[in-house]
């Protein structure tokens, strides 16, 4: 499936004083970087996310993804089941991976947050906190009702992707995007006959697909900062 010409790179992100564990997709002549923001037990190795990431290379992006929690965190959140739901800690991690992105010498000139299930509130959240450095976001599946107060400081243009017979995210995700800045540039599409996780056949290619052109539009070089 994978056209084009990309470097993988093993990375480890130092974030609120703790090292996080990911991988950097760099596709030849890379418009902008994507950051997976994931949420409910997912990791950098979930197969929808790789599909998604995937997708995106072939459309010109780089990518990273990196787990949110640490290798012991992971063994305790599966019992308890307790951190995936911690969206401050989550958004904490996301803003301390941003910054360490400004950090590097990697020199991206526009970035963009893929944020899925409780990840997408944290993806929002570090949007808002962190205004200069996001130019896109897309949620997909996700819960950005949990961004609360941050949603009417998100300045970057965002897309929020629901599947069809996901009734009640639907309404979530309705009621989040009118608390967004009237101004700014948003919108809500809904992937007909697909339930939260996309697995109906077709249903997760048209979610990655809405999620890539909208990249390539906001992570053009027209969009330099």
């Amino acid at each position: 499936m994978n056209k084009t010409n990309t470097e993988n790179r093993y990375v480890k992100i130092l974030s609120t004083g703790i090292h996080l564990e990911g991988i950097l997709s760099i596709p030849e002549a890379a418009k902008g970087l994507v950051v997976f923001v994931h949420g409910s037990g997912s990791s950098r190795n979930s197969p929808r996310n790789q599909y998604v990431a995937q997708m995106l290379q072939e459309g010109g992006l780089a990518t990273l993804l990196f787990d949110l929690l640490t290798a012991q965190e992971e063994e305790i959140d599966l019992e308890t089941r307790h951190l995936r739901f911690d969206i401050n800690l989550l958004a904490r991690r996301t803003i301390g991976a941003l910054e360490w992105l400004d950090l590097q010498p990697y020199n991206f000139a526009t970035i963009g947050l893929f944020g899925s299930s409780t990840g997408a509130a944290a993806a929002l959240i570090a949007a808002a906190e962190l205004p200069e450095n996001v130019d896109a976001v897309v949620s997909r599946g996700g819960r950005p009702d949990l961004a609360g107060l941050a949603l009417p400081k998100v300045k970057a243009p965002t897309l929020l992707i629901v599947g069809g017979n996901d009734d009640v995210v639907i309404d979530l995700n309705e009621q989040a995007l009118k608390q967004m800045q009237p101004g700014a540039e948003k919108k809500l599409t809904i992937v007909p006959g697909a339930s939260h996780l996309f697995e109906e056949p077709g249903t997760l290619e048209y979610a990655a697909r809405l999620a890539r052109d909208w990249f390539q539009t906001y992570l053009s070089p027209v969009n330099v900062r």
